[in-house]
């Protein structure tokens, strides 16, 4: 049964699949509902697999997000290099707006991040040739796709200059943004 972690987040956590190995390697389930309902985690259907490759090290990615009615929830892991990735809390109406959580996924670790709707996501590269693989829960959108700038939200990601997308070097800071996004029960 798959481990669950919380985060600083109590929307966002850690899953850590179990992994059964011999002098061969090992062999992981990445994804079974069943499993992570029996753990406690209930997850959104998901609808389109990802893959991403970045070749140097410290390239960021983020921090997206896809406006309503396409949102996505993503379930993040690391399937090649050492990432670090992040989720931040933008539902207006929410206690935590504007607050972060982290997780270092690895192919090593084997970790996956659940980031769910509402929530901007990104990570940043600490090895090169790094592989990330996430599920989504809404198909992707060009014309609901947004970024926000990487280093707005105050987190310390130890590096002043990553590697950058021109889309994610002009993304609006988060105080010049106007989330779309409004939590569940909340006006």
């Amino acid at each position: 049964m798959p481990q669950i972690h919380p985060t600083a987040l109590p929307e966002v956590v850690v899953i850590v699949p179990p992994r059964f190995g011999d002098a061969r390697g090992w062999f992981c389930e990445t994804w079974n509902p069943r499993s992570l309902a029996a753990a406690g985690l209930t997850l959104p259907d998901f609808v389109q697999d990802n893959h991403s490759y970045s070749a140097p090290r410290h390239t960021l990615r983020g921090l997206h997000y896809q406006r309503p009615p396409h949102g996505q929830a993503k379930l993040v892991r690391c399937s090649r290099g050492r990432i670090l990735d992040v989720a931040v809390d933008v539902r207006r109406g929410s206690p935590r707006y504007g607050q972060w959580a982290t997780a270092e996924l690895s192919a090593e670790n084997g970790y996956q991040l659940f980031v769910p709707e509402g929530f901007l996501h990104g990570f940043l590269t600490l090895t090169e040739d790094c592989e990330v693989q996430y599920k989504c829960s809404g198909f992707y959108a060009p014309e609901a796709d947004g970024a926000v700038r990487w280093n707005s939200i105050g987190l310390d990601w130890g590096i002043a200059a990553p590697q950058l997308s021109d889309k994610d070097a002009a993304a609006p800071g988060l105080g010049n943004w106007d989330s779309p996004f409004i939590m569940a029960g909340r006006a």
